[in-house]
């Protein structure tokens, strides 16, 4: 049986890993951001004379679907 704690260590590695390249990437496109990121079709945004509303809805769908799929494949044995 393998060891909790050699799991957790291996898992935080990865997640190191991963946020370091996000990291990279984001100085990357330093001035514009992420190209796509922000502007899909079913963000919301509103947008007043001294007001602005933003809910980054289907950046959010797209985020959460790939950090699922991230962690599905590294729990998978």
């Amino acid at each position: 049986m393998p060891d909790p704690l050699q799991h957790i260590a291996k898992l935080l590695i990865v997640f190191g890993i991963l946020i370091t390249a996000l990291g990279a990437v984001l100085l990357f496109f330093r001035g514009s951001g992420i190209p796509f990121l922000g502007r899909l079709p079913g963000d919301i945004m509103i947008e007043r004379k001294n007001f602005t509303f933003y809910v980054p809805l289907a950046t959010s769908i797209l985020i959460s679907i790939i950090l699922s799929l991230i962690i599905y494949f590294f729990s998978r044995k």
